[in-house]
C-alpha cells in the first residue's frame, strides 16, 4: 500500500481563496513561442511552395501524357480541354472539352483513344459529341487501326482486341457520363448497356483478355468499388452536406439544451437509449423487408449482389440491435449514478448557456486553420516529377504518367502534417482550459448569481491571454505521440509490401503501446488544463498535482468518472443513430434507384455525425471532469462548513463515490 508521502503533499488554499485565482502570470511561455515558430515556418513553407508549385496540379486530372487537363502545363496546351476522359483501368486517360451526354447511353462503334476518336461503320455520334484534344503531335502516340482497335467490324471484338482489351488497353467505347471534380465518370446504365452488346461468351474470349483478367481481378474489383463510391458520393453529395453536417448539429443543440434541464434529464437520457436501440431494430427490420420486395419482384430490378448487401445488413443490424440491448442492460445501474453527476454540470450550464456555442467556436478557429493549411499543403504536395509507369496489354506497352516526390518534399510533407497535428491539438487543449475555467468559476462561486454567460467570455480571453503556453506544452506531447504512430503506421505499410511478418509483428505493438500512451497523457493533459484553469500554474507542476490529486482520491474520481462517461456515450450514439436513420430513409425515397449502395455515403454521414455529436458532448465530458476535480480539492483544502460544494453534491458524491 503506497503511503501518504507517496501520494503527495494535499492541496492548501492560496490566501484569500474565491475561485480560480485572479493573480495570473503567462505559464509555457517558452511554447507559445516555439507554437508561434511553427507557424511562422509553416507560413513561409507554404508560400514557398505557392511559388514552385502548382495547385492545379493536384485539384485537375493528369491526362496518360503527363498533361493537366484545363491547363497549359505539360508537353501540349490544354486550358480549353478541363476534362479527363479514362480510357483504361489504370487511370489513363485524355482530356476533353466536356463530359459525353449520349442519349443512346453508348456508342459501341466509337472508341476513345490516346490518339483522338476512332469511328467505324455504324457510328452515330461526331467530334462535337466527344471533343479530344489533338495528340497527334507526339510521335509515340499508340494508334487504332481495324486490326488493332475494332477486327471485323464487330463490337465483342473490338472489346478483345490488343487495342481495347476489356478496359486495359489505349482505347475504350464512347460512353455516357457525368462530371466530377473535373473526371468523366461513366454512369452504370452507361456500362450496363455497353455490357450487353460487347461482352461475348466465356468461350469466345482470347487467351490473352483471360490471363489480363486473371492478373488484374484484385485491381479490377479495387477500381469498381471506389469508382462505384466515388458515384455514390457524388449523387448523394447534397444529402451528406445538408443531413450529415446540418441533422446533427439540430439534434446537437437539442440533445445539449434539454440535458441542462435537470427534471428532463432522465427522460432524455432513456429515451435516447430506446431510440437508439429502436431504430437499430428499425433499420434492421426494414432491411430484411426490403430484401424480400426485392427477391420477390417481378420483373426482377435489382441484381442478386444488391438483395445479399439488403440481408446481410439486416443480419448485422439486428446482431449490433442485441448487443445494444445487453449493452445497456449492464450499463443501466451506473447510467443511473451518472446522471447525478450530469446534473450537476447542467445547473452550471443553465448559468452559462453561451458555453453550449463554444465547441462552434472552435470549429470556426479550427476551420479558419484548415484553409491555409490545406492551401499550402495542396501547394506543396504539387511539387513533385512526372515518371512514366508503363503496363504490358498483349504486345503493347500502355504508359501511364504519375507523380514521384523528391526526399526534400516528403520532409516537408512530414513536418506539415506535425504542424497539422500540433495545430488541431492545441485548439482542442485551449478549449478545455476554457471549458474547466467556466465551470470552476460556477462551482467556487458563493453566490451562483454573479455567474452568466460573461463568465464563458472572460474565461476565454483570460485563457488566450495566459495559458496559451500551457495548451501549446499539453498539445506538443500529443502531436510528437501521433508523429511517431504516423511514421510506425507508414513503416507498417512498407512492411506489408515486403511481406516481412516479424516487421510488422514487431511495428504493430510498437503501435499500441504509442495508443495506450496517447490515451495516458490525454488524461493527464486533461486533469492538468483544469489545475491550470483553478490555480493559474504551468503545465508540469499543474500535470503533478493533478496525478497526485487524483491518486489520493483514485476510488471515487474513477468510479464516478467511469459511469458519467455512460451518459456522454450515449448522447453521442444517439445523435449520430438518429441522423444516420434520417438520412437513410431520405436517401432511400429520393435517389435509391441512382445508387450502386447505399452503405458508402451513409459510412460517410455517421462518420460526420459521430464527429459533431463528439464535439458537443464534449462540453459535458469536460464539466463532469472539472466538477469531480473541483469538488475533491474543495475537500482537501476546507473543511466541512467551509466547503463551496452544496449540499445535494456533496451527499450525491459521498453515496456514489
Amino acid at each position: 500500500m503506497p503511503n501518504d508521502e507517496d501520494m503527495g503533499e494535499k492541496l492548501s488554499a492560496p490566501p484569500d481563496f474565491d475561485g480560480p485565482t485572479s493573480r495570473r502570470g503567462c505559464t509555457d511561455v517558452l511554447c507559445t513561442f516555439l507554437l508561434w515558430c511553427m507557424w511562422i515556418s509553416m507560413t513561409g513553407l507554404g508560400i514557398y511552395a505557392m511559388q514552385n508549385g502548382d495547385y492545379r496540379l493536384i485539384l485537375y486530372p493528369l491526362d496518360y501524357d503527363g498533361n493537366v487537363c484545363g491547363t497549359d502545363k505539360g508537353t501540349i496546351d490544354m486550358s480549353e480541354y478541363p476534362y479527363l476522359y479514362y480510357v483504361n483501368d489504370y487511370s489513363g486517360g485524355v482530356c476533353v472539352k466536356e463530359c459525353p451526354n449520349l442519349e443512346n447511353l453508348t456508342d459501341p462503334y466509337t472508341l476513345v483513344t490516346y490518339n483522338g476518336l476512332y469511328q467505324v461503320d455504324g457510328a452515330y455520334i461526331t467530334e462535337e459529341d466527344i471533343a479530344v484534344a489533338d495528340y497527334s503531335v507526339n510521335n509515340d502516340t499508340l494508334t487504332c487501326t481495324d486490326q488493332v482497335c475494332y477486327p471485323n467490324n464487330d463490337p465483342q471484338q473490338a472489346y478483345e482486341s490488343m487495342g481495347v482489351l476489356g478496359g486495359k488497353g489505349f482505347a475504350y467505347f464512347a460512353m455516357d457520363t457525368y462530371e466530377v471534380m473535373w473526371r468523366c465518370v461513366f454512369r452504370d446504365e452507361a456500362k450496363e448497356a455497353l455490357d450487353a452488346i460487347v461482352i461475348p461468351d466465356g468461350d469466345n474470349f482470347t487467351n490473352v483478355v483471360i490471363d489480363m483478367a486473371t492478373q488484374n481481378e484484385n485491381i479490377k474489383e479495387g477500381y469498381n468499388l471506389w469508382h462505384n463510391l466515388f458515384g455514390d458520393m457524388w449523387v448523394t453529395r447534397y444529402f451528406i452536406l445538408g443531413l450529415g453536417f446540418g441533422a446533427p448539429l439540430v439534434v446537437g443543440f437539442f440533445y445539449a439544451f434539454m440535458l441542462r434541464v435537470p427534471g428532463v434529464l432522465p427522460f432524455m437520457v432513456w429515451f435516447s437509449v430506446f431510440a437508439t436501440i429502436g431504430i437499430v431494430f428499425a433499420g434492421a427490420w426494414y432491411a430484411g423487408d426490403t430484401a424480400t420486395q426485392w427477391k420477390t419482384a417481378e420483373p426482377p430490378k435489382y441484381t442478386d449482389d444488391e438483395i445479399k448487401v439488403a440481408t446481410y445488413a439486416s443480419y448485422v443490424l439486428y446482431v449490433v440491435g442485441a448487443l445494444l440491448v445487453l449493452l445497456f442492460l449492464f450499463m443501466r445501474k451506473r447510467i443511473q449514478l451518472a446522471m447525478g453527476c450530469v446534473k450537476e454540470t447542467s445547473k452550471a450550464i443553465m448559468k452559462m448557456p453561451l458555453i453550449i456555442l463554444f465547441p462552434v467556436v472552435q470549429g470556426l478557429g479550427f476551420m479558419l486553420f484548415m484553409i491555409a493549411w490545406t492551401v499550402y499543403a495542396t501547394n506543396l504536395a504539387s511539387m513533385g516529377d512526372f515518371q512514366v509507369n508503363e503496363y504490358k496489354a498483349g504486345d503493347y506497352q500502355i504508359s501511364v504518367r504519375t507523380f514521384e516526390f523528391s526526399d526534400f518534399v516528403k520532409k516537408c510533407g512530414w513536418y506539415m502534417l506535425f504542424c497539422f497535428f500540433w495545430s488541431g491539438q492545441f485548439i482542442l487543449a485551449l478549449g478545455e482550459i476554457v471549458f474547466a475555467m467556466a465551470v470552476a468559476k460556477w462551482y467556487f462561486a458563493r453566490d451562483k448569481s454573479r455567474i452568466g454567460s460573461l463568465t464563458v467570455v472572460s474565461s476565454i480571453t483570460t485563457s488566450m491571454w495566459y495559458h496559451s503556453g500551457t495548451a501549446a506544452f499539453g498539445s506538443l506531447i500529443i502531436a510528437i505521440i501521433k508523429m511517431i504512430r504516423s511514421f510506425l503506421a507508414y513503416l507498417q505499410k512498407k512492411a506489408e509490401e515486403m511481406n516481412n511478418s516479424i516487421a510488422k509483428a514487431v511495428i504493430c505493438c510498437c503501435q499500441c503501446c504509442f495508443y495506450c500512451l496517447e490515451k495516458c497523457m490525454r488524461f493527464i493533459n486533461k486533469n492538468a488544463y483544469i489545475q491550470t484553469a483553478i490555480f493559474g500554474s504551468s503545465f508540469c507542476t499543474s500535470a503533478k498535482e493533478a496525478f497526485f490529486l487524483i491518486l489520493r482520491n483514485a476510488a471515487r474520481v474513477g468510479a464516478i468518472t467511469y459511469v458519467s462517461g455512460g451518459v456522454v456515450f450515449v448522447g453521442k450514439v444517439f445523435i449520430t443513430t438518429f441522423t444516420t436513420g434520417v438520412s437513410y430513409f431520405a436517401i432511400d425515397h429520393y435517389v435509391r434507384d441512382e445508387l450502386y449502395s447505399v452503405i458508402g455515403p451513409l459510412f460517410f454521414i455517421a462518420f460526420i455525425a459521430w464527429f459533431i455529436a463528439g464535439m458537443f458532448m464534449s462540453v459535458y465530458d469536460m464539466g463532469i471532469a472539472t466538477i469531480l476535480q473541483c469538488f475533491v480539492a474543495d475537500e482537501e483544502m476546507f473543511s466541512d462548513d467551509q466547503m463551496y460544494a452544496e449540499g445535494s453534491l456533496k451527499t450525491w458524491v459521498d453515496n456514489h463515490g
